[in-house]
């Protein structure tokens, strides 16, 4: 909306034409989501815990958590509508990479929802079947590659970029939409098992949806592209405006789910922001950076599938529990001592994804 103003009004309002500038709307994106997360903050905790949407507590998990019992949770519903009220005024509208990560992120947002509300509201345990819930991340997930794949303009779009190589690009083609395919729903589903402790998932979304915005920035820009030896895609650099959205709801979410927490996300919020990553790594061509970058989002998945196969196999857990962090929960370290520790990690692992644009 900001940046129709310019074009239609900028002759006549002057100052309108600040916000043709992506740095100005990324800003203006970051502040309008941090407001609407404050702001809706309180109201949403007050109606989610009128309804009695409160987190469930697994019997076999830590002891610990029996007091997050009832804690409003599908909280990341606040954080899904920041963003995109902050994407459609400061995103410029007839941007299609915009438009695709803005859907994207709702469509994994309205499985992660159904998830929730039955699993909380309807009181049903099981929530949705894990073929259901697959299915509908696979048709989610498909429709957005074919899409970008089917509008690549230039071959650089459909290629591989292997990160701390100045020539190094792969041609993929159809492997293009298989390999999407899993940056989108692996991510979604990784950050998901990650959201299990207060604010653990919360800040390295944060931290990871900044440095993709400035990826998204530099790679939409030519010069910048042509400079850093990274790939320049024509119209990229419109989606840090979305990642700045991210940024701002994202912290303003934090403010309530902080330990101990206000209210959590839910599969609402993991799943629409997960699947959002993904879709973001796809567009700028970063999705072996992602995976840098989303380290523990890695780490904490691979520790649920050795968990799983070690135990199907052998009879025998590696883990005292899995995902990760629950391994260290009963190991004995202090919840608080888990969740920085982990965002300290994240720090590292994103400044060494923003390493790649230099070391090449």
């Amino acid at each position: 909306m900001l940046l129709w103003l310019a074009q239609v009004f900028g002759d006549h309002w002057r100052f309108l034409h600040v916000f043709q500038y992506i740095t100005m709307r990324c800003i203006l994106g970051a502040l309008f989501a941090l407001i609407v997360s404050l702001f809706f903050g309180a109201p949403v905790i007050r109606w989610l815990s009128h309804y009695q949407v409160g987190q469930q507590i697994r019997d076999d998990g830590p002891q610990s958590h029996l007091v997050k019992k009832g804690t409003p949770t599908m909280g990341g519903v606040l954080m899904l509508i920041a963003i995109t009220i902050s994407v459609l005024i400061a995103g410029d509208l007839t941007s299609r990479y915009l438009w695709i990560t803005l859907l994207v992120m709702l469509g994994f947002g309205f499985i992660g929802w159904v998830d929730d509300y039955l699993k909380l509201v309807k009181k049903n345990t099981c929530g949705l079947s894990a073929g259901k819930k697959y299915f509908m991340q696979s048709v989610v997930g498909l429709a957005a590659v074919l899409f970008l794949y089917f509008t690549a303009q230039l071959p650089v779009e459909t290629q591989l970029i292997i990160p701390f190589f100045k020539h190094i690009a792969i041609s993929m083609g159809l492997f293009f939409i298989v390999f999407g395919y899993f940056v989108i729903v692996g991510t979604s589903n990784a950050v998901n098992l990650t959201d299990g402790l207060d604010g653990l998932a919360t800040l390295p979304t944060v931290l990871v949806a900044a440095a993709l915005g400035v990826f998204a920035y530099l790679t939409g820009n030519f010069y910048f592209a042509k400079y850093l030896f990274i790939p320049f895609v024509p119209g990229a650099g419109e989606v840090a405006v979305f990642c700045s959205a991210m940024v701002g709801a994202g912290l303003g979410f934090l403010w309530f789910n902080t330990y101990p927490a206000e209210m959590f996300m839910g599969d609402v919020g993991a799943l629409g922001l997960g699947a959002a990553l993904g879709v973001i790594a796809v567009i700028v061509r970063q999705e072996l950076v992602l995976l840098i970058m989303g380290g523990i989002f890695v780490i904490e998945t691979l520790s649920v599938i050795l968990q799983v196969g070690s135990f199907k196999l052998t009879g025998r857990r590696i883990f005292r529990m899995a995902p990760l962090h629950h391994h260290f929960e009963l190991k004995g370290w202090a919840e608080p001592k888990i969740i920085v520790r982990f965002w300290i990690v994240t720090f590292i692992l994103v400044l060494l994804g923003l390493a790649t644009l230099k070391l090449r």
